[in-house]
């Protein structure tokens, strides 16, 4: 499984620097983000990733369907954006969370969503992903909690347009994981890692690790991905201060080490280095 490295790990690089980093690094492919893809420009992105032999992995975001107005004209220029970079065109959708207490219309809107612009994507050649979130974030970002909610909303479409997002920190915990990442197959259209470190700070969406400083067995469940049949990248995507003050190159040059181990733990004097909650 090759490697791709998110823009959002190196979070402060524009286009041009997380290109050349992956670049120097050896790094075959890059997850682009659609705000510095605008900053830079759709098509210059396009031309520049193309002309440094990368491919884009996936693009992020799109989705946020729970609102009342479901923003569906934005999802709609997300698939075109996705179109004109080409890559493995996959377009990752956050379902979004509960904007006025009812949880069961806001995953209904989701269901509507995907019934709207499931034909658009099939139509512009782009995979829509999917991703389950962790249960924590279910009130501001992603009312679908699970792997098997997010199966069951892309199944009335073809595999190759409506799939799924497997991202380590979001499913890690799911008893039912080994059963559900079997029955994704064809559908995993992204796989995406870090880890799960603890004490999780305050704004615990930063609170994702380098993988291998954690707690997920991302051994056992890149085993799991790729017994399911997936080929595609394994995207690092970390949210973390820490990782975002380190030089672009030290982290990629970091994360290069740690995939060719096969995302074996940390070890320092002998013993895994997992953070201790006090």
């Amino acid at each position: 499984m090759k490697l791709s490295l998110n823009q959002a790990t190196v979070k402060r690089a524009s286009v041009p620097e997380v290109v050349d980093v992956c670049v120097r690094n050896g790094i075959p492919a890059v997850g682009l983000w659609r705000d510095p893809v605008a900053e830079y420009g759709l098509e210059r992105t396009a031309a520049l990733v193309a002309s440094a032999g990368l491919e884009v992995s996936s693009l992020c975001r799109g989705g946020f369907f729970t609102g009342l107005d479901q923003r569906l004209d934005d999802n709609r220029r997300a698939i075109d954006e996705t179109a004109a970079l080409g890559g493995s065109s996959v377009l990752v959708l956050v379902p979004g969370g509960v904007p006025d207490r009812d949880l069961v219309a806001a995953r209904a809107r989701v269901a509507s969503a995907l019934e709207v612009l499931a034909p658009y994507a099939e139509a512009a050649g782009v995979r829509l992903a999917l991703e389950p979130m962790h249960p924590m974030f279910c009130a501001d970002r992603g009312v679908v909690s699970t792997l098997a909610q997010a199966l069951d909303l892309a199944e009335p479409y073809p595999s190759s347009v409506v799939g799924v997002v497997v991202d380590a920190l979001h499913v890690w915990w799911d008893p039912a994981l080994a059963v559900e990442v079997k029955r994704a197959g064809p559908r995993i259209h992204s796989y995406q890692v870090c880890d799960w470190v603890t004490p999780l700070p305050a704004d615990v969406l930063l609170g994702r690790g380098l993988p291998g400083d954690g707690h997920i067995d991302l051994v056992g469940l890149t085993s799991l991905v790729t017994d399911a049949g997936y080929t595609g990248y394994v995207e690092v995507e970390v949210f973390n201060e820490d990782v975002w003050a380190r030089p672009y190159d030290s982290v990629a040059a970091d994360l290069v080490r740690r995939h060719e181990s096969g995302w074996k733990p940390v070890v320092d004097g002998g013993h895994d280095r997992l953070p201790v909650t006090p």
